[in-house]
């Protein structure tokens, strides 16, 4: 062996990495010792909520420790997304990402963190569409007649959200932009509180999720004009797509894993593995698929892909709109 003065540097990496390596593989061996939060930016009932339940309860299962999942809900999901932000990156303290993420940055200029910058992401889980659905005291049964009715009516529909920069806030946006409609945008502090005022109908129109709107619209408390995916949903064949009447209209709602930023590697590869598993089981595939979810399972890198994407894509469309969030 070389005397160590004279190792080159490239052996030094190596003789690191080979101390390293086993160093990590027991750290990732022992986490997690003890429970992890889970934050949901959103209240309880939420899409987000409800998919940090179930994937919270698979790991776990999975891995030994309870996955205790905390609403900290407001701002548009930004008080939860801050204090994982703010949070000792080990691992401990994850978020369930929304998509409202992917608007936040443009709706909030002086935002003390930036999402991308300041968060890890872990793994991805579904993708969901959103439904254009009303109370079934509005008299409208497709997309044209919603249009028609709302330009017939200036001022006389409301749409709900969960909260100023979700999904379902920019997909109504995004239908008053490209239809006309005017709509007029009541947000509230998540979907459970507000699919609760549709159905009472303080409310009369949604684009909520399919995960928040399936129940109510099997009960026939909805009634469901279009999916916002450009294609039909298996969950509910018989519904069209918005872009079948407005073409090119699309917003789905996508979900995740993030840790903040610095946390280790190896925890993170633990939590994407372990979630992947989730999500090829028999069970979890068939409950998501009855949401007409379509599976995100992949790389950490796979879901920072998607979250860039997103970001850039709805940032440009909230300009153009000139949307904001006071």
């Amino acid at each position: 062996m070389a005397p160590i003065g004279k190792l080159s540097r490239r052996r030094v990496l190596q003789l690191a990495a080979a101390f390293a390596a086993p160093l990590r593989l027991a750290r990732a061996l022992d986490y997690p010792t003890h429970p992890v939060r889970l934050l949901v930016g959103f209240s309880a009932g939420s899409t987000t909520d409800i998919l940090a339940r179930l994937i919270g309860q698979w790991l776990s299962v999975r891995l030994g420790q309870q996955f205790v999942v905390e609403n900290r809900p407001g701002a548009g999901g930004n008080i939860g997304a801050e204090a994982v932000v703010n949070s000792t990156p080990d691992g401990y303290t994850l978020l369930m990402v929304p998509p409202a993420v992917a608007a936040n940055a443009a709706l909030y200029p002086h935002l003390s963190f930036d999402f991308i910058r300041d968060t890890a992401p872990v793994a991805g889980v579904v993708r969901v569409p959103n439904v254009v659905e009303v109370n079934p005291s509005v008299p409208v049964k497709s997309i044209p007649e919603l249009i028609a009715y709302a330009k017939a009516e200036p001022g006389k529909l409301s749409f709900a959200s969960a909260g100023i920069g979700t999904a379902s806030h920019l997909a109504g946006q995004l239908f008053n932009v490209m239809t006309g409609a005017n709509l007029q945008h009541v947000p509230y502090r998540g979907d459970g509180p507000a699919m609760a005022d549709l159905i009472g109908g303080q409310v009369q129109v949604g684009f909520a999720t399919m995960t928040a709107s399936i129940g109510y619209i099997r009960g026939d408390r909805l009634r469901p004009l279009a999916v916002c995916t450009i294609k039909r949903s298996d969950a509910l064949p018989g519904v069209p797509s918005v872009s079948e009447f407005v073409p090119g209209f699309e917003a789905s709602s996508w979900f995740g894993i993030a840790a903040p930023k610095a946390t280790p590697g190896d925890i993170v590869e633990s939590l994407n593995r372990t979630t992947n598993a989730g999500l090829a089981d028999a069970t979890i595939k068939a409950r998501l698929a009855d949401m007409g979810g379509m599976l995100l399972a992949g790389s950490p890198a796979d879901f920072g892909t998607l979250i860039a994407g997103e970001t850039e894509k709805w940032g440009k469309v909230i300009r153009a709109a000139g949307i904001t969030a006071q």
